[in-house]
C-alpha cells in the first residue's frame, strides 16, 4: 500500500511539471511579438530586438525577413499572423495593406543603391562610379539582381537602369543592362550575397547600408541614379516601373523617387501592447534609429504622413501631419 502511494504521488508530480512547462511555454507563446521585415533590415533589426530584450526580457522578439512585397503578401494573401510590418518602401504599406490590414505608416529611414563587388569580382580593379554600368555589359563579367514583383530592390534596380539611361544619354542603355544576365534574378536581394562571396556572381545592385553592414566592397552612384537624395525627386520621377498589384493580373505603375522605410502595426495584431513598444523603441531617437544610423540608414524622424490622424497617441511625436 505504501508503494502504490509513493507511485502515485511519483505521478502525480510528474503531471504538475508537466502542466508547469505546458504554462510556461503557453505563457511564452501568448508574449510572442511577430515582426515581418526586409531582409534589408535583418543586421539592424537583430541589434534593435537584442536591445530591446533588455528593456522587455518577456517579450520574445519573433523576426521574419523577406521581400517587402512578400512580406506583405504573407499578410493580405497568406493571413500569416503578423504584429508589425517594416518596409524597404513603405508605399508597399500604403499600397498593400492600407486600409483593410493596417491604418497607418510612418516612414522611418533612407538609403540609397549602389554596385557591390569584392576583390575577385572580375573587374574589380578598374570599376568606378562613372563605368560601372560599362563593366557590367562586359561579356565575362555576371551580376545578379532581386526580383522586383517581390522585392523594392528589384523594381529599384530597374528604376536605376532607366535613370542611368537618362543620365548619360545613352539610348537602349536600359534594356541592355536588364537583358543580360536575367537568369540571376532572386526573390530578395540578401539571397544574392551567398552568390556573391561564392563567386558565382562578380557584382549586384544592393542597398549602401546592406554592403556597410556585411563589410563589402561598392560603387558610390552619382545621387540622379542612387534614389537617394530626396531634392532630385523630380528626375527620380522620369523613370517608372510595372509591377503586380494587389490582384492577380493587376499592375501598378511604380515612378521613382527617393528610398523611404515604413513601419505599420496590423490592424488585428495579436500582440499590439507589445509591438506599440517595440515601435515607439525603434523610433526613438538614441534607440532604435541611433542602431539603424550606426548601420548606414539615415533617420527620417519625424515624417509626414497622410495617415497622422489614425496613429496610436504613443507614436505621434514621432511623425508629422
Amino acid at each position: 500500500m505504501h508503494k502504490v502511494i509513493i507511485y502515485t504521488s511519483r505521478i502525480a508530480a510528474l503531471f504538475v511539471v508537466i502542466f508547469l512547462l505546458i504554462s510556461c511555454d503557453n505563457s511564452k507563446h501568448d508574449n510572442n511579438l511577430i515582426i515581418f521585415h526586409a531582409g534589408s533590415l535583418s543586421v539592424p533589426f537583430k541589434e534593435i530586438a537584442d536591445n530591446f530584450n533588455k528593456e522587455y526580457p518577456d517579450i520574445n522578439v519573433v523576426m521574419e525577413a523577406a521581400g517587402s512585397r512578400t512580406c506583405a503578401r504573407k499578410i493580405s494573401d497568406l493571413h500569416r499572423e503578423c504584429d508589425i510590418m517594416a518596409s524597404a518602401d513603405y508605399k508597399v504599406i500604403d499600397n498593400l495593406l492600407i486600409p483593410k490590414f493596417a491604418s497607418w505608416n510612418i516612414k522611418f529611414a533612407g538609403n540609397e543603391m549602389a554596385i557591390v563587388y569584392h576583390d575577385k569580382s572580375r573587374g574589380s580593379d578598374s570599376i568606378n562610379s562613372n563605368n560601372w554600368y560599362n563593366i557590367l555589359l562586359q561579356d565575362d563579367v555576371v551580376y545578379g539582381r532581386s526580383n522586383p514583383n517581390s522585392d523594392p530592390c528589384g523594381y529599384r534596380t530597374i528604376l536605376v537602369a532607366e535613370l542611368t539611361e537618362k543620365y548619360y544619354n545613352d539610348n537602349g542603355l536600359k534594356n541592355r543592362l536588364l537583358d543580360k544576365n536575367s537568369n540571376y534574378i532572386r526573390p530578395k536581394e540578401v539571397d544574392l550575397l551567398s552568390m556573391l562571396e561564392s563567386n558565382v556572381i562578380d557584382y549586384i545592385f544592393l542597398y549602401r547600408s546592406v554592403a556597410e553592414q556585411h563589410g563589402l566592397k561598392y560603387i558610390v552612384l552619382p545621387d540622379s541614379i542612387n534614389l537617394g537624395n530626396p531634392k532630385l525627386t523630380k528626375f527620380y520621377q522620369t523613370a517608372s516601373v510595372e509591377i503586380s498589384g494587389k490582384k492577380p493580373g493587376e499592375k501598378i505603375t511604380k515612378k521613382g523617387e527617393p528610398m523611404v522605410y515604413g513601419v505599420t502595426i496590423l490592424n488585428d495584431a495579436p500582440n499590439k501592447k507589445a509591438a506599440l513598444k517595440f515601435v515607439e523603441f525603434l523610433l526613438s531617437k538614441n534607440k532604435g534609429m541611433a542602431i539603424l544610423e550606426k548601420n548606414g540608414q539615415s533617420s527620417l524622424i519625424p515624417s509626414s504622413t497622410s495617415t497622422f490622424n489614425n496613429l496610436p497617441t504613443q507614436l505621434t511625436n514621432f511623425a508629422t501631419e
